[in-house]
């Protein structure tokens, strides 16, 4: 939400990030794939940008752009009146009524705590990735990792540093992909390839290189799945793996690889083959979901059971009575950035219009102070 500038809103947006990720996070992907519309990373920053430094990207592009964030404000529902034509958004404080509505909560709003039997009887800690800050909190530790994605690799990856014993679950299928091949960034030789070639012979041209550098993993418990990583990704969107040092410390033994859990007993987990450990903690690396259904009462442009727009990307971007979302294209800050463009430009168009025909009126943010 966004309203008056307060004294405190860098304070606030530090924080609230700094609190929802882990210390050591780094950019997967080089600065360039991931910077906003019409502002770019400063030059002196490394290509993989530290948690510290995105966040300070963050704070100047909004400084850059006036945009004063009202914090403290949750959405409690966002309906379409029909009697007016207008958008009325919600929250324990305000109603916000506006001609257009553009739902930016993304496809990472809050965690996603899967259903695990005997999870709630685990005399141990129990954390989502989205609280872990670093793994000093686990020193000499022995630590279930639930979860094979980016986050729960590199979590592993911290534990080690600390002494713990990570032992991460690998449920199904995974892609792991180096980061760089031949000192370049794995995706941005993927997206160099794809303008040229058909996106499966990328596929094994990836797959080929990646078994030449990091060689089977089969070996180690992590199979690959039968579709190649890019077009898994456009179709279910889950993100490759892009290793940063976690495969290294699997095949020396430092993180062990754990198939699925049948169940989780009272000191650890006993496991679909057979094996039971004991665990001192767990952490769950199981990623988010969208939240859009508990809030968004007013069409059927999103999925009731995942909260995503039905239709996929690129052309997810707009609904009707002036709706559009931003952040759910399963293509990370590259996705939101296309995405945002294209709802400025609408907009804009739209504005355009109503100032020609002197019919603005409706074109404002109105806030009232709910009674």
């Amino acid at each position: 939400m966004y309203g008056e500038r307060s004294p405190t809103t860098q304070q606030v947006l530090l924080a609230d990030m700094s609190a929802t990720t882990y210390d050591r996070l780094k950019l997967h992907l080089p600065k360039q794939f991931c910077e906003l519309p019409l502002y770019r990373f400063p030059e002196d920053f490394p290509k993989y940008p530290t948690k510290q430094q995105f966040i300070s990207y963050m704070e100047s592009y909004a400084s850059h752009f006036s945009i004063h964030p009202r914090f403290k404000q949750q959405v409690q529902r966002a309906y379409f009146d029909p009697s007016c034509k207008l958008w009325k958004v919600q929250t324990q404080d305000f109603e916000y009524i506006s001609r257009w509505l553009i739902v930016a909560t993304g496809e990472n709003a809050e965690p996603l705590i899967p259903e695990i039997l005997g999870l709630e009887r685990f005399r141990g800690r129990v954390v989502h990735t989205s609280v872990y800050k670093s793994g000093s909190d686990f020193r000499n530790q022995r630590v279930l990792v639930v979860g094979c994605g980016n986050s729960g690799m590199e979590v592993s990856l911290d534990l080690c540093r600390y002494n713990a014993s990570p032992h991460i679950v690998v449920r199904n299928t995974v892609h792991v992909l180096p980061r760089e091949m031949f000192g370049l960034s794995t995706f941005g030789v993927a997206m160099a390839l794809l303008k040229w070639l058909p996106l499966r012979l990328v596929d094994k041209f990836l797959l080929l290189v990646a078994n030449f550098t990091l060689g089977n993993t089969d070996h180690l418990g992590l199979r690959r799945p039968k579709t190649g990583p890019i077009e898994l990704k456009n179709a279910t969107g889950k993100t490759p793996v892009l290793d940063v040092g976690a495969l290294s410390q699997i095949k020396s033994g430092k993180i062990k690889v754990m198939e699925g859990v049948r169940e989780i007993t009272r000191n650890g987990a006993k496991f679909l083959d057979g094996q039971e450990k004991e665990f001192h903690s767990i952490i769950l690396a199981t990623g988010y979901k969208s939240n859009v259904p508990s809030w968004l009462k007013s069409g059927d442009f999103f999925t009731q059971d995942g909260g995503m727009p039905k239709t996929p990307f690129p052309n997810g971007w707009k609904g009707g009575d002036g709706l559009y979302t931003v952040g759910f294209t399963r293509r990370g800050l590259l996705g939101t950035a296309s995405d945002a463009v294209n709802i400025a430009r609408d907009i804009a168009e739209q504005w355009r219009t109503f100032n020609a025909t002197n019919n603005i009126c409706n074109t404002h943010v109105i806030l009232r102070r709910k009674p």
